[in-house]
């Protein structure tokens, strides 16, 4: 990744949103047009292009005011009709977000839940399709809850062998985690079927923008459905303004949309593959260097996603003090959610965040046990962040 200028004050280094650079700030600062104006409408569908190109999907995409819940559910609404069975994956907290989306629904629900930190066995993932008809199984790329990225690899294959639709959720996963919808995962036709996310994790943009990418697949199987129980959702509303942005069916966040091409543009400059590549190596790396404190991230290496992780406190770290501290060092992250609040604490590595940076961020995490009382030995930690950074780059 080349040298990006950031105005911000604080590292942050959240889950989501991540760093903004100084050229995204700009675009957004841009005069507002109006938004049928045909100079916006060449922005907004370069924007949408971009997407397709990052998503590798001969599809539809669909760019709208909303967050990556929103995503979810415009997703699931459009391929998945109430009785119809849909199953879960579930890593984690966000996993389970898709039971009460599917609950709203009338959906018939089975969830398989892993235990936190671990991924759901494929044996089990086999014998629950086997013993039922399920329309569409959602997957979690990458939870933002546990840190524990899917196996795309493994699961795919097994999902469409069994005639499935795939509905994967990659709000903290799109742009640094591989989500090929050209790709076959066995016979030509078993593919990604719809890609889901938002703006402001690992694309690098302010939260405010739901995008949804539906493959020739889940095209069709909103074909099927006669209607959905949805308005501003229904991507049979959206689909003229996707084709032709200076059309109107409701307001896109014009400002926003500045934003996101310009983030896209970034993304595709950088290359997918090496974004893959550069991803990898920072989680590798900032997982190897806490341990150096003591720390232990949740999810098993094998199973760790590339663009955050969660981080089990040593023992006499008070959550509150640690993050408290180290923010008012200038470095933000976030806390555990759910069972894991209070004994663990998740950091991002991804998007715009830079090398120089996650470095800054290991030697103030170290300060910061350091005057709580904690030893920990700074150097040790950036020696093994550089070992790790420079072996998953090779």
């Amino acid at each position: 990744m080349g040298e990006v200028k950031m105005p911000n004050k604080e590292m942050l280094l959240v889950p989501g949103p991540t760093p903004v650079v100084d050229s995204i700030y700009e675009a957004m600062a841009k005069e507002t047009w109006g938004h049928t104006d045909p100079r916006f409408a060449h922005i907004f569908k370069r924007a949408i292009e971009s997407t397709k190109e990052m998503l590798k999907t001969d599809g539809e995409v669909f760019i709208v005011a909303g967050s990556g819940t929103l995503a979810m559910e415009m997703a699931l609404v459009n391929t998945v009709a109430a009785g119809e069975k849909l199953l879960v994956i579930s890593h984690g907290y966000f996993g389970d977000r898709f039971i009460k989306l599917g609950q709203a629904y009338g959906i018939d629900i089975d969830v398989l839940q892993s235990e936190w930190g671990k991924q759901v066995s494929p044996e089990v993932v086999e014998k629950k399709l086997a013993g039922a008809n399920y329309k569409a199984v959602t997957i979690t790329h990458a939870d933002t809850s546990t840190g524990v990225a899917a196996d795309l690899d493994t699961l795919l294959p097994i999902i469409k062998k069994h005639g499935a639709l795939v509905i994967l959720d990659g709000v903290c996963a799109t742009g640094a985690m591989e989500e090929d919808m050209s790709k076959s995962y066995g016979g030509p036709d078993d593919k990604i079927d719809v890609v889901l996310t938002g703006s402001q994790k690992a694309i690098g943009v302010p939260p405010g923008l739901a995008i949804v990418a539906f493959n020739q697949s889940a095209l069709a199987a909103r074909e099927k459905l006669a209607k959905v129980p949805a308005y501003y959702c229904d991507i049979y509303n959206w689909l003229p303004i996707m084709a032709d942005p200076t059309k109107y069916f409701a307001t896109p966040p014009v400002n926003m949309i500045y934003g996101y091409a310009e983030g896209i543009r970034l993304v595709l400059e950088e290359g997918m593959e090496k974004r893959y590549a550069r991803h990898k190596a920072y989680g590798k790396a900032v997982r190897a260097a806490l341990t150096a404190y003591g720390m232990k991230p949740l999810a098993e290496e094998k199973a760790a996603a590339a663009t955050l992780s969660c981080i089990l406190y040593p023992d006499g770290i008070k959550d509150s003090e640690f993050r408290s501290k180290l923010a008012s060092k200038g470095v933000v992250v976030a806390g555990a959610l759910a069972y894991l609040s209070g004994k663990a604490f998740r950091i991002g590595h991804m998007g715009n965040t830079t090398k120089d940076m996650l470095e800054e961020a290991i030697k103030l995490i170290g300060e910061t046990l350091i005057d709580l009382g904690h030893p920990a030995n700074i150097e040790k930690a950036l020696t093994l962040f550089a070992e790790h950074f420079s072996t998953s780059v090779r």
